[in-house]
């Protein structure tokens, strides 16, 4: 028999199943915002593949796809990062925390995953020549600052994705990137790009504020 809260959170998490349409992109776009109180629901493994799945459609130069996840629910680590986030309450408040990061020791290392399957084989190892050159020549910095660049475009994605399907995100820059690397067991060369805490918002949170086009850009 079910707890009277294990059987609350059944009873929440069926009603947003039902009450949750998708948005288009234009309306999550309008109505995502920072929300960093969650109501007890957890976020099922079918909804993580899916949301991570859509995330994983981003554009990358060169169709490389640097970015990583780790997807944490478990407590103890939470709160772990919580404190690697300067006590950001969200972190550990939030069914889920998501590091996204990027690296591009491991994309270096499988350049054959990311080559278009239908190429020739001499086309295949043409390409693979090609970007061993071009990123091999890097320097290390470099190369890891041009795919945190990409992986921000996958962070775009997992925002405006989990708003289209429900869900209230907060992204994070304000963390010890060497702690939460060693908690998560990222590797040392890899940048993070974002702790995201997700969820179900237990409340609206701040409305968003941003400027008008006519503020941000040019038209000639």
């Amino acid at each position: 028999m079910l707890s009277s809260d294990n059987t609350a959170t059944a009873l929440l998490t069926e009603a947003f199943a039902v009450a949750t349409q998708p948005l288009s992109a234009a309306d999550a776009a309008m109505a995502r915002h920072s929300v960093r109180t969650y109501l007890d629901i957890p976020v099922s493994d079918d909804e993580l593949q899916s949301l991570l799945e859509l995330t994983g459609r981003a554009p990358s130069a060169f169709n490389l796809q640097p970015w990583r996840f780790v997807v944490v629910r478990d407590q103890a680590v939470k709160d772990a990062l919580k404190d690697a986030a300067h006590g950001q309450k969200q972190v550990g408040a939030a069914p889920v925390v998501i590091a996204i990061y990027a690296d591009m020791d491991d994309t270096m290392a499988n350049l054959g995953e990311v080559v278009h399957p239908d190429l020739t084989p001499e086309k295949r190892a043409s390409t693979i020549a090609m970007l061993e050159k071009t990123f091999g020549g890097m320097t290390p910095e470099a190369r890891a600052n041009w795919g945190n660049g990409q992986t921000n475009i996958a962070l775009g994605y997992l925002l405006l994705i989990a708003k289209s399907e429900g869900f209230d995100t907060s992204p994070m820059l304000g963390f010890e990137a060497d702690r939460v690397k060693a908690i998560l067991g990222i590797p040392a060369s890899a940048t993070i790009a974002a702790l995201v805490a997700l969820g179900r918002g237990a409340d609206d949170g701040f409305r968003s504020h941003r400027h008008a086009v006519q503020r941000t850009t040019r038209f000639r």
